[in-house]
């Protein structure tokens, strides 16, 4: 059996050169060393995207971005990073409507402390986001707009309700709301803008009051109104539009 002196010899020495004061310099510089974030750790990019803002149509309200919600966390957006602006589209006229949703994103931006967001709107919110856009100061704010079937340049099928509702006479073809959008630049300011429309949409008439002039215009096919809101290939070219 070795005796304790024995026992001591055989452990191996230390290096001279890990002396105390090498030690404590070495433990200085990892200290000194950034540590790598989350994302750095799993090798994932760290490029920043925007948050993305919805805006509901006409009679309508967040729910009806269930779909397209469910695709965008699946391509890589979290919850913190999507946000829907729900609104009465009875209230009040297009203008304060616009101030409201200028009101909202900024509280976005606050939150999230992104200096922009995406704007994706359908139907009649497409009008709402646009005078916000062009009239609002929201051409500083947003960096992505999209149109889902918006009534861009007015829809004939809006004066079946435009005697007893405001919202469908800022949609009727030459109101006030749509000739003022459409006067001078359509896409003002550095937003990218882009539209989606059907060509045998039975909401908006004619179909081609959709598409803007500077915008990137996408025909969808045959969709009814409404399923733009749920069509796959209307998600994926919403998709790719917002990550170019």
């Amino acid at each position: 059996m070795l005796t304790a002196r024995q026992r001591l010899q055989a452990l191996t020495p230390l290096p001279a050169l890990l002396t105390l004061p090498v030690l404590l310099a070495l433990l200085t510089l990892c200290l000194a060393l950034p540590a790598a974030s989350p994302a750095q750790a799993s090798g994932v990019g760290t490029a920043s995207r925007n948050p993305v803002v919805l805006v509901h149509g006409y009679n309508a309200d967040p729910g009806v971005w269930g779909a397209l919600r469910a695709d965008l966390r699946a391509a890589g957006y979290t919850d913190a990073e999507l946000f829907s602006f729900g609104y009465d589209t009875h209230q009040s006229v297009n203008e304060v409507l616009a101030g409201r949703l200028g009101a909202y994103v900024d509280q976005v931006r606050r939150e999230t402390g992104a200096a922009e967001v995406d704007v994706v709107s359908h139907s009649f919110g497409s009008l709402v986001s646009r005078w916000y856009v062009k009239f609002g100061g929201g051409a500083a704010a947003v960096d992505h707009w999209v149109s889902l079937a918006g009534p861009n340049r007015g829809t004939s099928t809006a004066w079946a309700c435009a005697l007893w509702d405001q919202a469908c006479r800022d949609m009727t073809p030459g109101s006030y709301v749509v000739r003022n959008l459409n006067s001078g630049d359509e896409t003002p300011g550095a937003v990218k803008y882009a539209t989606f429309w059907s060509d045998c949409d039975e909401i908006v008439n004619p179909d081609d009051s959709v598409p803007l002039t500077g915008a990137t215009n996408t025909p969808v096919g045959c969709l009814d109104h409404n399923d733009l809101l749920g069509d796959d290939g209307t998600s994926a070219g919403v998709r790719a539009f917002l990550g170019s």
